[in-house]
């Protein structure tokens, strides 16, 4: 993820940049869900079963803090819906784990806010579009009222939430105005992920946007970033899944703010661009270990071995590749000044289209002009 205010702010102020001290796991505790969202990679349903045990847990969460995991991002399915899942967020905060919480907001009521709020370090709500838009994306009538009500409820009682948003054809609409809602709900995050080739957002890659359009949107998302941080607005905005947003940032400063240019460029290559396989892994309701969320192949599971020997493992081949820096990536990406800073991008979406892991990622909207500059 890139963490664009942030990164304007302590380049201007020369402030030190948020970053991880570890790696982020996305652990998808259920593959219930309660609705049938258009782009969703697991493929959710609410006839899904848990497999999971408890004990199970516990033992990787142990695991993953040998690893040097100290960030779990709570998933699914909607997390929620497992009745267990507080006492594994305690059991993790035991172990020195910061927990984020990803939901659909549909379970959070009057009876257990608090105790959302005590449990989970962040609580991200995902609203894609404003109420038509993302009922219909959503697959539920009333998703979006009840996401609304939730994040109100969440700041009534001092949580700390934010706000998550796909960008896609189907929710491109409402772009504009999730801005305005985010500034009148007043949330502290508003996290912008671009789509990645996977689950049902695989069947629908129809339903990406152009890269033209992409570009403009990303254009306004910095746009909206350092204007949050001349008014003092505080609303951090983040970017997921294209990494190639902090290179348009870099040149925004390189032509705006030329004497602050190459203090941000060694802030964002000490970030690296994509992390999944090093800094970023996945776990999913079966115990399958991926390097993200998305992609195609499985390097592991933690129910047949230890999460260590599959996280650690020097001979895995896929891994070995994905961490070493910069990656080795075919096409445009053999020619980019900029590798060192977006590390090629999505492995899940280059498969997707070409079949090969290590082609370059479809959705860069860099021509080979800027690049080669």
């Amino acid at each position: 993820m890139l963490r664009l205010s942030n990164l304007i702010k302590s380049t201007f102020e020369e402030t030190h940049s948020k970053m991880l001290n570890g790696s982020i796991i996305i652990w998808n505790f259920t593959n219930r869900c309660n609705l049938l969202c258009h782009h969703c990679y697991s493929k959710a349903d609410i006839y899904e079963k848990d497999t999971l045990t408890l004990e199970q847990i516990k033992k990787t969460t142990k695991e993953l803090k040998q690893s040097n995991i100290n960030f779990v991002i709570f998933s699914g399915g909607e997390p929620l819906l497992r009745k267990d899942i507080f006492e594994i967020a305690s059991y993790m905060k035991e172990q020195k784990i910061f927990t984020y919480l990803s939901t659909n907001g549909f379970y959070i009521n009057k009876k257990n806010v608090e105790k959302i709020i005590n449990t989970f370090n962040y609580i991200g709500i995902s609203i894609d579009g404003i109420e038509d838009i993302h009922d219909n994306f959503r697959g539920h009538k009333g998703a979006y009222k009840k996401a609304i009500d939730s994040i109100k409820l969440i700041q009534e009682h001092g949580g700390n939430v934010g706000i998550r948003f796909t960008l896609t054809k189907e929710t491109q609409d409402s772009f504009y105005k999730m801005f305005e809602l985010v500034e009148k709900l007043n949330v502290k995050k508003f996290y912008i992920s671009h789509l990645v080739y996977s689950g049902r957002g695989k069947e629908n890659l129809d339903i990406d946007i152009s890269k033209e359009k992409r570009r403009e949107y990303v254009e306004y998302i910095i746009d909206k970033a350092f204007e949050y941080y001349k008014e003092k607005k505080d609303i951090d905005i983040v970017t997921g899944n294209m990494e190639m947003d902090a290179i348009i940032l870099l040149n925004r400063f390189k032509k705006d703010y030329p004497h602050k240019a190459l203090n941000l460029e060694k802030r964002l290559l000490n970030w690296k661009g994509n992390s999944c396989g090093s800094r970023l892994g996945n776990i999913n309701w079966q115990g399958v270990v991926k390097p993200d969320p998305f992609f195609p192949f499985a390097i592991g599971n933690y129910l047949q071995m230890s999460f260590n020997e599959i996280w650690n493992n020097s001979k895995n081949e896929i891994l070995n590749k994905l961490r070493n820096f910069p990656r080795k990536i075919k096409g445009k990406c053999k020619i980019c000044k900029y590798i060192n800073i977006c590390n090629g991008g999505s492995r899940a979406r280059a498969y997707a289209l070409s079949g090969d892991l290590w082609q370059e990622d479809p959705s860069c909207y860099l021509t080979n002009e800027e690049i080669r500059s």
